[in-house]
């Protein structure tokens, strides 16, 4: 099972340590609001909406090394203008994965 890690984080870094402490801020800060306001704006069935969180999610997805996470982001985003959902529960899974990682970080 995938799971987040800091191996991209740390390879785009180069040993740079404030470098990677100051995107890891960034990503504990703006995750939160980014999975709220997902969350919101599928439940009100504004899926157009939604896919643009997803679409500012998924670089967060990427960034903490979620290969598979990243790939089926990419095609629920563009389910989700199509008016598609099935992949809502597999998507909220990777987010809950992410969620639980940044509050052990």
């Amino acid at each position: 099972m995938e799971t987040p890690n800091l191996k991209y984080i740390k390879k785009i870094s180069e040993g740079d340590l404030d470098f990677e402490e100051s995107l890891l801020n960034i990503i504990t800060e703006e995750f939160p609001k980014e999975y709220a306001t997902f969350i919101e704006k599928f439940n009100n069935k504004d899926y157009e909406e939604s896919a643009n969180n997803v679409h500012k999610i998924k670089h967060k997805i990427s960034l903490l090394g979620l290969e598979k996470g990243l790939a089926l982001a990419s095609v629920f985003e563009k389910d989700l203008k199509n008016g598609n959902t099935e992949l809502y529960q597999d998507f909220i899974n990777v987010l809950h994965k992410i969620h639980v990682y940044l509050e052990d970080y």
